[in-house]
């Protein structure tokens, strides 16, 4: 096994097909192609709706939707830099070996989430 796959390395995905953007503040729709972690619980692949909570945007609802139903509330913060997908929204996480960890949440060029407790 090389040292590459050994090591952690931080995967960008761009995944915004069925409903590009913003649906509102504080909302994002996403297809992810994979299986991936979430506070230690693991969410099937499938399309999920992202949403802050109106009265705390520090806290962001994760569902699952047509046909996923895996759902999870997270804390998160404010996230430093911009987004690596330009002004797409992006969901990034971080790979090892063949586990993915969401960490980022990007829904503009400036405004991202960092998941805290990870």
């Amino acid at each position: 096994m090389s040292s590459f796959t050994k090591t952690s390395c931080l995967l960008v995905v761009v995944m915004f097909v069925f409903a590009v953007g913003i649906a509102g503040a504080g909302e994002v729709d996403v297809k992810v192609p994979f299986p991936f972690l979430v506070h230690g619980q693991t969410l099937p692949a499938g399309q999920y709706h992202l949403q802050n909570d109106p009265l705390d945007p520090s806290v962001m609802l994760i569902r699952g939707e047509n046909g996923t139903t895996a759902a999870i509330v997270v804390v998160t913060i404010p996230a430093d830099g911009h987004d690596p997908a330009g002004e797409t929204p992006a969901l990034m996480f971080t790979r090892h070996e063949t586990q993915y960890k969401l960490t980022d949440i990007w829904e503009s060029r400036d405004e991202g989430h960092e998941i805290t407790g990870k």
